[in-house]
């Protein structure tokens, strides 16, 4: 079992950046390749990015390629989401999710744990 709480989100201006760290409970966090997702009210929960268990392979959806990094630390049990400059269509709860046997990380079926969410909110 993995627990993951998200931190980090909060009401930041167009252009602005924040940091998103999802910690992880276990020992067994560097077995888990994580992802980061998005819901923003009325729309479908989408996929952002994803990083594999060595953090040595990171994917990201087109629309954030170049603004944000996924990157972890195994040695803490953390994930984070480093997000530049943001814009109003960034505006979402995030949430980050766990998966062991990932095939295909932008897909969230694949994942057997989630955070509950935290909210990004970005004002134009």
């Amino acid at each position: 079992q993995v627990q993951l709480v998200e931190s980090g989100g909060g009401l930041v201006q167009a252009g602005g950046s924040l940091r998103l760290s999802c910690a992880a409970s276990g020992r067994t966090f560097s077995s888990y390749a994580m992802g980061w997702f998005r819901q923003a009210p009325g729309k479908e929960r989408e996929f952002v990015g994803s990083i594999s268990q060595s953090g040595g392979y990171t994917t990201y959806a087109d629309s954030v390629k170049g603004r944000f990094t996924v990157s972890r630390d195994n040695a803490k049990n953390t994930v984070y989401l480093q997000m530049n400059s943001l814009k109003s269509e960034d505006t979402a709860v995030y949430f980050c999710a766990a998966g062991s046997l990932i095939v295909i990380p932008r897909r969230s079926s694949g994942y057997q744990y989630w955070g509950q969410g935290t909210q990004v909110t970005v004002s134009s």
